[in-house]
């Protein structure tokens, strides 16, 4: 049977997924080296050990995301739009509206029944509502990243920043931290202004039927719980898969297009 890759290199983190009869049966999520080759390389490694596979048994390899032009062993390469509505609708079948947070842009897109994308709108031009913003404001509270969405649902009284500029909100993170306030409310503030900034985002594409999210925010509940408030719709969680992957997957399901 026809085994295929798909390999996403973002500026945080780099995934790749294996494919055979329209089944994962081998992904990796590593953090993002230096070089896009470099992440690109250690990506599909991790993954064909996890499929039990060497890189000679790919039919079709496709790769995506901001350094696709820097990897050496894909056959051809897709834009991440196009590869997260494909992702996202195996993802979840009956999805309509996308929103992927990367690490450093934020896209909304309408998608047909194939996947294949209509209307987007995206923000590539500012840090603040992508996972860099997310990433920053960890390290100033001194957190891994994953723990900021926990932290709204302990909060009491969420702080509000005043710009959701980064650097901006850094300073105010820091004066709250100096000041005494817990942490769990400085992190829902964070949560909060990250929501804010996308929602303006989605509401620009006049969001239709079920609405998906991919990206790593996808598994930031703070952020995915306070957006639904902000756009009055639900967001339907990823059962199928790491919503993180989306990218690599869409790429792999078009490389099996190519081989069928």
């Amino acid at each position: 049977m026809t085994i295929v890759a798909g390999c996403d290199v973002g500026s945080l983190t780099s995934k790749a997924v294996i494919m055979q009869n329209n089944r994962i049966i081998g992904s990796s999520i590593i953090k993002s080296k230096p070089r896009p080759g470099d992440s690109a390389e250690a990506a599909f490694a991790e993954a064909l050990a996890a499929a039990g596979l060497a890189a000679e048994q790919m039919a079709y390899c496709i790769g995506t995301g901001y350094g696709r032009e820097k990897i050496n062993f894909v056959d051809e390469v897709v834009s991440e739009i196009t590869c997260h509505g494909k992702g996202a609708r195996w993802m979840l079948p009956t999805a309509e509206t996308v929103i992927d947070i990367g690490g450093q842009d934020c896209k909304t897109m309408k998608i047909d029944k194939n996947g294949n994308v209509g209307r987007f709108s995206a923000n590539d031009k500012c840090a603040s509502g992508t996972g860099r913003f997310l990433e920053v404001m960890a390290k100033v509270l001194n957190i891994g990243i994953h723990e900021l969405g926990g932290l709204s649902q302990k909060a009491r009284n969420p702080v509000t920043l005043a710009s959701t500029c980064t650097v901006w909100a850094q300073a105010d993170i820091i004066k709250f931290i100096n000041s005494g306030v817990p942490l769990e409310d400085i992190g829902a503030g964070i949560n909060s202004a990250m929501a804010a900034r996308v929602a303006i985002l989605v509401n620009a594409v006049k969001p239709e039927g079920d609405i998906f999210m991919t990206g790593g925010v996808a598994k930031n509940i703070g952020v995915v719980a306070t957006l639904e408030k902000l756009i009055g719709k639900r967001i339907k969680r990823a059962r199928k898969a790491d919503p993180q992957i989306a990218g690599a997957l869409g790429a792999a399901l078009i490389a099996m297009e190519k081989t069928s």
